[in-house]
């Protein structure tokens, strides 16, 4: 029930975005999934909540949009989300990105712009693949190390997507590569 309520969520906001023409790109594990599913979708995993990247100038505008969809914008330890206002749970809510700031003082990158995004045949719009993976690597918790595996893994990431990332970027991403389990020959980069 848990991911039929997240793809409920993800779409309902989507469509709501949309509509009141706010650029937003999906990020985080749905965007991940988004992009394996177009390679495997049975190396696809679940998630529990729903993270977009969006600019901050464009937050009003969301407040409007996703008001009818009974979300209300709240903010947990400096992130904004949008949690249900009958049940503002921040586990399952809509947690916030906002692009072109730097997510955390101590990350040498900002966030990328949502017009970086596309669809994927999907009806959200979905994080660029280089961007995406950037965000991860950056991030570098461990879930997000296993979900650059998974992109790893269904070869989405090859030697020309490296070779964009920046330095410090690169040698994270071949920290992971070198360091996870392979049943094929890993990607040279």
């Amino acid at each position: 029930m848990a991911v039929e309520r997240v793809e409920k969520l993800l779409a309902d906001v989507a469509r709501a975005l949309d509509s009141a023409a706010v650029e937003y790109a999906v990020i985080g594990g749905n965007a991940v999934a988004a992009w394996v599913a177009t390679v495997d979708e049975g190396a696809v995993r679940a998630t529990k909540d729903v993270d977009l990247l969006v600019r901050a100038a464009d937050l009003a505008a969301m407040d409007e949009a996703l008001r009818p969809l009974n979300l209300m914008r709240i903010e947990v330890l400096g992130v904004h989300m949008y949690v249900n206002r009958d049940a503002p749970s921040p586990r399952t809510g809509v947690h916030l990105v906002l692009a072109n700031q730097r997510i955390r003082p101590e990350y040498a990158h900002a966030a990328p712009d949502p017009k970086a995004s596309a669809r994927l045949g999907v009806g959200f719009r979905i994080m660029d693949l280089p961007a995406l993976v950037a965000m991860k690597l950056q991030a570098f918790r461990r879930i997000d190390q296993v979900h650059v595996e998974d992109l790893l893994r269904v070869g989405l990431i090859d030697a020309e997507l490296a070779a964009g990332l920046p330095d410090d970027l690169r040698q994270r991403l071949r920290e992971i590569r070198d360091t996870m389990e392979w049943f094929t020959e890993p990607p040279k980069f």
